[in-house]
């Protein structure tokens, strides 16, 4: 009788153990399943999206060299660019090459990168991704949106300049972002200007979050 009782009570004990141990390892797994979810958040935060442009108003000559861009590869977007009045939302690449401006804006080398404080110098194709500055006004919000934060800028003035007046690029002592394209917007061939639009710090900056 002693051997039996003493043998349900190993048994309970072993049964209580391995109910422990269960428990531990389910839970061990969640909280390492909720690590990796909180990973992929972080690491999703590394990489920046964009919309496909619409091409509504595009040249035919930018929509096939945009459709042809797409065939190599693309290195990740430094911000992105939005200007919500104008619908207007583009990557922003290193470089002002064919390559770069056929596929997205391009950061214009020596000026603030996006997210840092001076004069960040962007271009794009007039009848493309900046077709839609023609219709810009002081007083636009401009966003840009780099791996860090989201800037807010309000567009000061516009102005058209002859192409080798690189002033318009030089520093500011106040955060600022200019936007250059060709100019006039709908001029047949090499166009002889250049329509320059900046903006002025709007406001605090957003930091990314977590959604």
């Amino acid at each position: 009788m002693l051997a039996v009782l003493a043998e349900r009570a190993l048994w309970i004990v072993g049964c209580t153990a391995l109910g422990v141990w269960t428990a531990a390892n389910i839970a061990g797994r969640t909280g390492a399943a909720r690590e990796i979810q909180r990973f992929e958040a972080a690491r999703g935060r590394t990489h920046l999206t964009v919309a496909p442009p619409d091409m509504g108003d595009w040249s035919a000559t930018r929509v096939r060299e945009w459709r042809d861009a797409q065939r190599h590869e693309a290195p990740a977007p430094l911000a992105v660019l939005r200007i919500p009045r104008l619908g207007i939302e583009v990557a922003v690449l290193e470089g002002t090459d064919d390559l770069t401006l056929n596929r997205a804006a391009g950061h214009i080398a020596e000026t603030a990168a996006p997210g840092m404080p001076g004069n960040i110098g962007i271009a794009a194709h007039r009848d493309s991704f900046f077709r839609g500055l023609k219709d810009i006004a002081a007083g636009d919000l401009i966003e840009l949106e780099s791996l860090q934060k989201v800037d807010r800028y309000r567009v000061e003035r516009t102005w058209i300049v002859e192409p080798d007046d690189v002033s318009v690029l030089d520093p500011t002592g106040s955060p600022a972002i200019t936007l250059v394209t060709c100019y006039p917007f709908y001029f047949i061939g090499s166009a002889p200007q250049r329509f320059i639009v900046r903006a002025v710090d709007a406001g605090p900056q957003t930091p990314h979050t977590t959604k």
